[in-house]
């Protein structure tokens, strides 16, 4: 193999391997941006999400009343009632896979 091909044949992997790196998984994600008011199990059981009266995501009944695209689109823009912030949006921090991804992970909070 020529050196040319070996160097481009480097540096895709290389380049593959960083844009899969950067991105980082569900459970991190949930971690780092959802917990603190969503609880680590998805119950709403922090002091936070019991001042936000945040929904229990481990509940069928709760799953079973949400659609993915409307959980994608209040990850991405945030959720306001009566004018407020209830939910900042995340659009600038996860990419859209990672918020696809985020909301499969809910879905697995369920009991």
């Amino acid at each position: 193999m020529k050196t040319t091909t070996k160097l481009a044949l480097s540096t895709l992997v290389l380049s593959l391997a960083t844009g899969v790196a950067l991105a980082a998984p569900a459970a991190e994600n949930w971690d780092n941006n959802c917990a603190s008011c969503h609880g680590a199990d998805g119950k709403g059981q922090t002091k936070q999400g019991k001042k936000l009266k945040v929904r229990d995501y481990s509940d069928a009944k709760v799953q079973a009343e949400l659609k993915d695209e409307d959980m994608c689109k209040a990850v991405m823009e945030g959720v306001k009632a009566d004018g407020k912030e209830r939910m900042k949006g995340f659009k600038e921090e996860l990419s859209a896979d990672e918020i696809k991804d985020l909301v499969a992970h809910i879905r697995k909070l369920k009991a």
